[in-house]
């Protein structure tokens, strides 16, 4: 990245609470309100935080904790989720990442930005470019969210942010993940089109700031941050500054590309649930362990339940919470629920469950949208190309 170091935040009601998996860690952010909007929420969802770790660090990856090894960076859940909202991200915007880093928060980006959008990232080292690719190229090939959005691909180069060639072009939204001192700010909103976004940590403060005309800009305070400041280009003796070239704003897309994104696109509205976030699952998924928990203190180990099938989704009030009176869905959903369930008796299978965080309690999800593909009269080259090459 930019940077070096990591970031403290000043967090307003208090600390996000650790998840045992990454959809707790985003049921944590959205009730300490730093996830307030469905786009977001359906982002964080879709990419598991724990891949972009290195495997042997994997067991931090839903702390709400920055983490860095060697040049590998992370920044802490809450302030990529500040992050996220701040830039209202909309399909088909352009977008650029100073300091792209591990390219998870471009990612994210690059499900909201939609195939016709634009995802560039700078990176200062070449190992976190290289680390960047693996982790994306692992996301296209084996992640089902990668089916349920259009996606844009991110794009990364190396070179400093500060050393961006002149005539590159101004975009939509653009966020720096290292400190901006005051007198770089002007460089920053240099890089932005009229009516964009620009977070940047300026001044220890992550900030907002939108361009409303030429000249006039509005700015808007955050929450308090500490970031690493940005690395100031290193110049040899009288030598004059290497440029970096981002890439280009707007391809020309293939016809053979535009006709696979109609495609996708026209198989999803036929398929039942292809929609990018199971939003009810990961609710009804939040209530059974707020059961668990309730029913696990006032009762023996010995006679604990766990569901054996798919969990029912039932209706949340906004806050989350049940309300004082079960409504009839509330009242059927929890007679399914208990025909499902039996009694465990043995605590090494309760043991495994636990360190399992729920993976044992539900079937696996069917891809609906792999699977019509791959059910079509066409030849399976033409399959493989619809489905981007993915693994299963």
């Amino acid at each position: 990245m930019c940077m070096g170091g990591n970031e403290k935040t000043v967090k307003m009601g208090g600390a996000v609470s650790a998840g045992e998996d990454n959809d707790e860690l985003i049921d944590n952010l959205k009730q300490a309100q730093y996830i307030r909007s469905d786009l977001v929420e359906q982002a964080f969802r879709a990419i598991d935080r724990a891949d972009y770790y290195l495997e042997e660090f994997r067991d931090s990856a839903y702390k709400d904790l920055a983490w860095r090894h060697g040049n590998i960076h992370l920044s802490a859940p809450c302030i990529y989720s500040e992050v996220m909202e701040a830039l209202d991200l909309q399909p088909g915007l352009s977008f650029l990442n100073l300091g792209s880093g591990t390219g998870y928060l471009s990612t994210m980006v690059g499900l909201i930005l939609g195939p016709f959008g634009v995802n560039h990232g700078v990176e200062l080292h070449q190992d976190v470019i290289e680390y960047a690719y693996q982790k994306l190229e692992f996301f296209i090939k084996t992640s089902d969210s990668f089916d349920r959005f259009e996606f844009c691909e991110p794009c990364f180069v190396i070179g400093n942010c500060l050393e961006i060639a002149p005539e590159s072009g101004q975009y939509d939204r653009v966020y720096c993940g290292a400190g901006v001192q005051r007198e770089q700010e002007d460089y920053m909103k240099n890089l932005l089109k009229v009516g964009g976004i620009l977070v940047l940590p300026l001044e220890e403060k992550l900030t907002k700031i939108t361009r409303t005309g030429y000249n006039s800009w509005e700015t808007k305070k955050i929450i308090a941050v500490s970031f690493a400041p940005l690395v100031l280009p290193k110049h040899r003796d009288n030598s004059k500054s290497k440029a970096v070239p981002l890439p280009t704003m707007f391809e020309v897309r293939t016809l053979q590309d535009l006709a696979r994104i109609s495609i996708r696109l026209t198989l999803k509205k036929t398929v039942a649930g292809p929609g990018p976030l199971p939003r009810r699952l990961a609710h009804s998924r939040e209530r059974f362990r707020r059961r668990r928990a309730q029913h696990r203190g006032s009762t023996l180990l010995s006679n604990r339940y766990v569901f054996m099938s798919r969990l029912i989704p039932g209706p949340m009030d906004n806050n989350n919470n049940r309300s004082g009176t079960d409504t009839e869905e509330e009242q059927e959903d929890e007679e399914v629920e208990e025909g499902n369930c039996r009694v465990l008796g043995d605590p090494e299978e309760e043991e495994e469950e636990r360190r399992e965080g729920g993976a044992l309690l539900h079937e696996a999800p069917v891809n609906l949208l792999r699977e019509r593909i791959l059910g079509l009269p066409l030849p399976e080259p033409l399959k493989m190309y619809l489905l981007h090459y993915r693994e299963k």
